[in-house]
């Protein structure tokens, strides 16, 4: 199990090998979740590799009538 420090800052330093497994780069934006005591960091995703997500997804009356 690998182990992170909180600095005096409260910043903490996310293991190389998790950022390189997760592909994480310096300044993405992570959402963070508390669920009792623990905390989920979880990488948000830039909005073009959302593109095509829900073609499936039938768009009749999701709109009002114009």
């Amino acid at each position: 199990m690998m182990t992170a420090t909180i600095s005096p800052k409260f910043q903490v330093m996310i293991p190389k090998v998790v950022r390189e497994t997760l592909h994480l780069k310096p300044g993405q934006k992570m959402s963070v979740v508390a669920k009792g005591s623990i905390i989920y960091f979880v990488p948000e995703k830039p909005i073009e590799v959302l593109r095509g997500f829900l073609k499936w997804m039938d768009r009749g009356g999701i709109r009002e009538n114009e």
